[in-house]
């Protein structure tokens, strides 16, 4: 089996498989004053400072949640509390941003274009921001890396264009963990999202950076837990799980860095042996371990279930999608032509891959598509 689908989850990291089964056999709630309760609570607080250090924050600002959706929910709150007048999100998000604004702000919401390459239009917002009214309280949400292609947005510019006109901002990190180095101070963001299954965390557990004095909503209520910022008793094993990747960030990031040399062979291999393969967000900033490409001639889901086959996992665009394979928002957005993004393939490795996980998924391929009857698509 080569399992190249890492931007839907990975595989649970060793490191983080022990400590959630210490924090399991330890037991506790982390609201109780006894001591187990103690204990608890100092698993939670060591995972908060291991995290903090991870992003170069202070621990007091980092709130776990119940996951990147969840992360990113609770930061677009930060727009309601300050009462902002424009909402600016960019075409390219996770439907967990897109969604949630849209519920929340209406016609608030203003959807900043990207390139051909994938990239934020940053004279768009820029100019965008230039023609708001006086007093205006713009909020901008811009993800640092995307899902489907791995392409990096310049952050740190798109906050300082969004400072200078007044506004907050928040970027969903959640593919950038222990995949990249991430300063929240060097980004100059307001908010910063994190989930841990990507990296290799268990599933059902982020957390939101907030800096200090940002006013956020809490969607839960009830409790006092994580500041009463986020009611509910905490998932100690989880956040065990999570302070343990989180503490292997430098060595994580190396490992996933020496993937893209494999990555870059990959694709440049494909683009020789497969006529009508086009690769999408090639020509921009990307996360080391992540392709996306199309070729064309072939749908998508017959080409996944035809390397399911032989043993490859890779997926269509988002995994949050109950398994269907749907037209890319963010392909559509980047101009790809219809019927190339309906072939569109994401492949992605992580701390488990190896140089064999890459062969394996290239032979595949290839003898996929000779086996399949290239057809023009509707």
């Amino acid at each position: 089996m080569a399992y190249c689908d890492y931007n839907a989850t990975a595989p649970l990291h060793p490191a983080a498989r022990a400590a959630m089964i210490a924090a399991l056999d330890q037991g506790g709630n982390a609201s109780s004053p006894h001591a187990i309760g103690r204990r608890a609570r100092g698993l939670v607080e060591s995972a908060r400072e291991a995290l903090a250090r991870a992003i170069r924050a202070d621990a007091a600002e980092v709130i776990f949640v119940g996951g990147g959706t969840e992360a990113n929910a609770l930061a677009l709150s930060a727009a309601a509390a300050a009462q902002a007048s424009v909402v600016f999100v960019s075409a390219i998000e996770h439907d967990s941003v897109r969604a949630e604004a849209q519920r929340r702000f209406g016609d608030r919401v203003q959807v900043i274009p990207v390139t051909g390459a994938g990239l934020v239009d940053v004279d768009w917002l820029t100019a965008r921001l230039a023609d708001l009214p006086a007093g205006a309280k713009p909020f901008v949400s811009v993800m640092l890396a995307n899902n489907e292609t791995g392409v990096v947005q310049d952050i740190a510019a798109i906050a300082a264009t969004t400072k200078a006109a007044g506004g907050l901002v928040h970027t969903d990190a959640a593919q950038g963990f222990g995949r990249m180095a991430i300063d929240v101070k060097a980004l100059g963001v307001d908010l910063l999202s994190l989930c841990a299954h990507k990296a290799g965390g268990p599933v059902g557990i982020g957390a939101l950076w907030a800096r200090p004095g940002i006013g956020l909503e809490p969607i839960f209520h009830g409790g006092g837990q994580e500041r009463s910022r986020r009611a509910g008793t905490e998932n100690i094993a989880a956040i065990a799980g999570m302070g343990a990747l989180a503490g292997l960030a430098h060595d994580l990031i190396a490992q996933h860095r020496a993937l893209q040399t494999y990555r870059d062979a990959l694709e440049a291999s494909l683009s020789r042996r497969l006529p009508d393969w086009a690769g999408f967000g090639n020509a921009a900033p990307r996360l080391p371990q992540t392709a996306c490409f199309g070729i064309a001639g072939l749908r998508a889901e017959t080409l996944l279930m035809a390397l399911d086959l032989e043993g490859v996992c890779v997926s269509s665009g988002s995994a949050c999608s109950s398994g269907k394979v749907r037209a890319s928002h963010v392909l559509a957005a980047m101009g790809a032509a219809p019927a190339l993004a309906q072939s569109a393939l994401r492949v992605s490795f992580g701390w488990a891959s190896a140089e064999a996980d890459f062969h394996r998924l290239e032979e595949a391929l290839i003898g996929a598509c000779a086996r399949l009857q290239t057809r023009t698509l509707p």
